[in-house]
This record gives structure tokens, C-alpha cells and sequence, in this order.
């Protein structure tokens, strides 16, 4: 299975709401993106699932790691300029499902912050690549927030008891899912990825050659884009909700 063609973006959004499963899945796959957006003048904000409780690479106390990621990913966020960055209460990295529950929480989100456009993650798995994207949680998350978006955050009689007005997202954006088709060049904004992902210490710090690795698949995104050579790029699957 795979997404049908994307429709070409808005061009009057002015709010922008991402929500990921975990610190650093938004630096990952859209960074240079959100950066981009935050130097067009749009307001972004950042919801995230867990705190990456169950991630780290090496002995750090695991009561520690919710802590540490949490600052990680503050620290990434001001390094795209985004300064709203909020985490949900009661969600376990690594075990996350689309439950109703977690819907009516990211429906509390949207209805606070009155994105015009959501970024999450694919609710479809990639079956070329069944590491990263295709993280349970992830696909949990991009469910959850695709219910969310429609028809949970517009419906006035859905989840009444958040006492907040219903709101119509307009828009959605999906990362890391099958067969992409939207490239958005990155290129003047790539160090500055670099560096939102260079914050994720406990996450990155362990891998050789990591940036250049990272150029190396942006490049690759680029090329399939049709974008000039030496540009890089990030994809994404774009979607009116009307």
C-alpha cells in the first residue's frame, strides 16, 4: 500500500503543529523543513508522544534517560527556532498504540494551538525499510494524529469534555512514508539540521561518519526530487483535509 499523489501545498498557513513519537523523530526526518517554515514567519510548535524513555546507547540510568532526551529535544528545537515544544504525560516509548485516549490528548493539542497544517509520521509502513520509519510508535503516532486531525479535532460533539472549540486542520504532512513526493530543499538550511541533531547527544553521539551519512541520504532525496546536484532535500506525502 502507499499514498496517492500529494496535493500541492497551501500557501496562506500561518500555524504549524508537528507531532512525533519520540524527542528527535522531527529532527530526523523534517528539520531543515521546520526551518525553513520558521524563516518564512510561520509559528511551529512541536508535540511530543513520549520521552524516549527506552532509547540511549550506552549506561546511562534509565530514570535518567526521559530527562535527558527532554532537554535534548528543547535544545534541537532552538537550534531550528522553534520555541513551543510540549510532551504528553503517560505514554511509553517503545509500547505506544493509536488508542482513544491518546486521540482526545492530541486533539486537546490541536484545538489549543489551532494549527492551519499537522506534520506527523506515516501511518503506513515501509516495507523496504523496516528500521526508522517504521517504528511501531511511529505508526502509531501518525494514526492516532491522523484520527485526530479528522474527524476528532472538528467534530464539536467529540471529546466535549476538553473544553476547547473544535478546529479544522486543513492540512497534513507525512514523514517517512512510502514512495514520498514532495522534496523541499534544505540545503541553506542544512547545518542547521545538523546541529538539532547533534543536540540529541544521547541518540547521535555514538555514530561514525554520522553527518556524513546524513548528507548522503539528503542528497539521494534531492536527486530523486530532480532537484540541481549538490542540493539536498527532505520528502514528504501531503495531504488537504477537506
Amino acid at each position: 500500500m502507499t499514498f496517492p499523489p500529494s496535493a500541492a501545498p497551501l500557501t496562506d498557513v500561518q500555524r504549524v503543529l508537528c507531532v512525533l513519537a519520540h524527542p528527535d523523530d522531527v529532527d530526523f526526518g523534517s528539520a531543515g523543513t521546520v526551518a525553513t517554515w520558521v524563516d518564512a514567519g510561520l509559528e511551529v510548535a512541536y508535540l511530543l508522544v513520549t520521552k524516549g524513555d527506552a532509547g540511549g546507547f550506552d549506561d546511562t540510568p534509565r530514570e535518567q534517560m526521559p530527562i535527558l532526551r527532554e532537554a535534548e529535544q528543547r535544545a534541537a528545537a532552538a537550534a531550528v527556532g522553534v520555541k513551543q515544544v510540549e510532551f504528553l504525560e503517560g505514554y511509553r516509548d517503545g509500547i505506544l498504540e493509536p488508542t482513544i485516549g491518546l486521540r482526545r490528548d492530541i486533539t486537546a493539542a490541536i484545538r489549543r494551538f489551532r494549527p492551519d497544517r499537522v506534520l506527523t509520521s506515516s501511518p503506513l509502513r515501509r516495507w523496504d525499510r523496516i528500521a526508522g520509519p517504521s517504528h511501531p510508535d511511529h505508526l502509531a503516532a501518525g494514526e492516532a494524529t491522523t484520527c485526530a486531525v479528522y474527524p476528532d479535532a472538528r467534530n464539536p460533539f467529540t471529546f466535549t469534555d476538553i473544553g476547547l472549540d473544535p478546529w479544522t486542520v486543513r492540512e497534513i504532512w507525512y514523514s517517512g512514508g512510502p514512495n514520498p513526493d514532495h522534496f523541499v530543499d534544505v540545503t541553506d538550511v542544512f547545518p542547521r539540521k545538523l546541529a538539532a541533531l547533534r543536540a540529541h547527544v544521547s541518540q547521535t553521539s555514538h555514530l561514525d561518519g554520522f553527518d556524513e551519512f546524513l548528507r548522503e541520504r539528503h542528497l539521494l532525496l534531492a536527486r530523486a526530487g530532480g532537484l540541481p546536484d549538490g542540493h539536498l532535500a527532505e520528502a514528504f506525502s501531503i495531504f488537504q483535509t477537506a
